[in-house]
This record gives C-alpha cells, structure tokens and sequence, in this order.
C-alpha cells in the first residue's frame, strides 16, 4: 500500500480506539448511570449523528473546494477539544453539548479520510477504501476491549482516555499530513464511469440515492447494536465488560479475517453482489439476537453480524468513489457518510421509542421487514447510468 494509505490507516486505529473507550457505552451511560430514558438517550445520540451529517457534508466540499489538511484540522480539532471538555465535567447537560460538537467534528474528518484513500491510491479500488474500514475496526477492537474493563472500574477514566487519544491523534495530523494537498492534487483523476463514458451528474447522483438508501436501512439496523440492543443485554443480565466484548469479538474478527475475506473477493469481485450477500447475512443476525438470553448467543450474532458488514461497509465508499464525476469525490464521500450518520441518528431514537411504546421483539420484527430493502435499492441503483451508457454507445 502507498506510503499515506498507511499514514491514515495508523491515524484511523488511534482516533476510533479512543471514540471506541466510550461510544458503545453512550446509551448504558446515560441510562443507567444518569438515570434517562431510552429514547432521551436516544434524542441525545440523534443529535450527535445529526451533527456528524452536517460535518460530513461540510468535510466532502471543503477537500473538494478548499484542502484537505486543513478541513482535516479543522475536524479533529473540535472533536479534540469537546473530548478534554468531557474529561473533566460529564453532567447530562455538558455530556449533550460534548457529544454534539464531537459528532460535526468526526463527521468533518472522515469524508477527507475516505476521499483521501480514494485520490491517493486509485488503482487500489476496494483495498483502498477496505484499509480505512480494517483500521477503523482495529480500533474498536482495542477501544472495546479495554472500555468495558475501564468502566466498570469508573467511567471517568473512559473520558481521560477517550481525551488523551484524541490528542494525539491531532498531533497526528499536525505533523505527519501536512503534505496532504499536494499528494491530493499529484494523485487526482478521472473515475471509472467517466473512462467508460462521460456520464451527467444528475444519473450519477440519482444513482448514489437510491443506493444510499439501503445503506441507511442497514446502519438503521445496526445502530441497534449501540442502543436498544445494548440496553437490553443490561436487562437480561449480561455483564457490562461482556458487552463491550462484543464489540471486541466485532473489531478483532474484521482484522483477523481479512485473508479469508480476501479469498471471497478475489472470486467475487462485483461490490454489488457483496452487499446482496451481506444484506442476506443482516437478516440472519438479527434472527439470532431477536433469540439471545445469553452472553454466548448475543456473541453468536455478533459474529455473524460481523461478516456481513465486513461485505457491506467497504462495497459502498467504493460504489460511490466508481459513480462520483471528477472534483466530486469529497462530496460523493461525504454524502455517503452522511447516510451512515442518518441511520445512527434515527437507529437509536425511533428504536428506543419502538421499545419503550412496545417492547424489544416489535423492534427486532420490524428489523428483519426493512432488511429487504437493500437487495431492492441494489438491484436498482445503476438502471439509469446502464441505459445513459447504451444510448451513449448507440450515438
């Protein structure tokens, strides 16, 4: 891999394994230590990834318009500053506002990353967009597996930590990617649909909806993981660390199984057919955990849940860089993140809400109704770039 793909993907592990010391343990922390509701924690956590849609797409236009180095900076050093905030009040209110903040600057900083792998390494197709997603589950591996251990210790030392890692991850940045604009412009070029012919923005961006829209129906799907799901492991008598270690099980299984991933792509190689399999996957994990009492069974459906996201989260980002027109990757990207953001913003409020109206097992049936619909949003996607292409050939 080029020099700066790891330059990010070692940026990426620090960054998400100090956001991974506290972010499984929003909804836990804000229900059963500040005593809120789950659709409070929920609203609260809406707000968060409502904030990260509006990073996100300010992030993709300022690396397409401005620089990438400093949109960069700019995104760290909010998230940077709201997590040392944290560090040392975390009352509901202080909490709110903090996580707030760190969503817009989260949301500023990965589109550039995404983009970034995309512009830097081309030929590189999903590998590219695949070392963020490995490096990001690395992470969350580590972030997890010693957040849950930390917090049932106290969870103020899951602020420190979570704060000390942002930092230097800012120091990250300062230092090692100030020749990102210049790498950035030496490596820009033209996408795959542009090769095959000169496509209108409009079908390309028509395309890149629809898709997207499976897109939020899987993060809808498996925000719950990070919400209801998790609060309900609580009621059912699963120890706080063996929650977090699922998301452990989660992180190392993504990096650990790559060489075996990497067989499956290398015979399967249509991003397309990666998410029919994925989505077919979802399904499957959802049934399992709608059946979970016990640590072993909600593991199962974690390891299964993980395969299918292993398919699904590196197929789209490549989807989108091969749709987006030239200059437009940035945006494209964030887009495609603010999607994914969407979908953990309305996850775990509409979820929390389903339950506390309902219960659990409504949740998990109407889950597994709207899991459908990425097969439909993915067959569907290209028809109108496909038919431009044939009338374009036929000219």
């Amino acid at each position: 891999m080029p020099r700066y793909i790891w330059l990010l993907a070692i940026a990426t592990t620090i960054s998400v394994t100090g956001g991974s010391f506290l972010w499984p343990l929003n909804t836990i922390y804000m229900h059963n230590e500040l005593g809120k509701s789950l659709a409070f924690a929920g609203f609260i956590l809406a707000f968060n990834q409502g904030a990260n849609i509006v990073g996100n797409l300010i992030g993709g236009i300022l690396f397409d318009k401005f620089s990438a180095y400093k949109t960069i900076l700019l995104g760290t050093t909010l998230s940077t500053g709201s997590a040392i905030v944290l560090s040392f009040n975390h009352d509901i209110w202080t909490y709110s506002i903090c996580l707030l903040i760190i969503g817009l600057g989260s949301g500023i900083t990965w589109p550039v990353m995404f983009a970034m792998a995309g512009s830097v390494w081309p030929e590189g197709g999903r590998r590219a967009f695949n070392a963020i997603y490995v490096a990001q589950n690395l992470g969350v591996a580590l972030g997890a597996t010693i957040g849950g251990y930390v917090a049932s210790i106290s969870f103020d030392y899951i602020f420190i930590a979570n704060a000390s890692l942002f930092f230097v991850f800012t120091l990250i940045v300062i230092f090692a990617f100030r020749g990102m604009d210049e790498e950035k412009n030496r490596h820009m070029h033209t996408t795959v649909l542009e090769q095959r012919g000169k496509i209108k923005d409009k079908s390309a961006f028509i395309a890149l909806l629809i898709l997207s829209g499976g897109f939020f129906v899987t993060w809808f799907a498996y925000s719950q993981w990070q919400s209801t799901i998790a609060s309900y492991t609580q009621d059912v008598g699963v120890p706080l660390e063996q929650y977090s270690a699922l998301w452990a099980i989660n992180g190392f299984l993504i990096v650990l199984g790559q060489p075996l991933l990497k067989l499956f792509t290398d015979k399967v190689t249509s991003p397309k057919k990666h998410i029919y399999i994925g989505a077919a996957i979802f399904i499957f994990s959802f049934v399992i955990a709608m059946y979970a009492e016990a640590f072993t069974m909600f593991a199962t459906a974690m390891v299964i849940l993980t395969i299918a996201e292993m398919l699904i989260w590196p197929a789209i980002p490549t989807l989108a860089n091969e749709l987006a027109p030239q200059g437009r990757a940035g945006f494209y990207q964030g887009f495609v993140n603010s999607v994914a953001a969407a979908g953990r913003m309305l996850g775990p409020f509409l979820g929390g809400l389903v339950v506390d109206l309902f219960n659990i097992e409504v949740l998990f049936y109407g889950l597994l109704v709207i899991l459908f619909i990425p097969f439909l949003t993915t067959k569907l996607y290209d028809r109108g770039i496909q038919s431009e292409q044939v009338s374009e050939k036929q000219a």
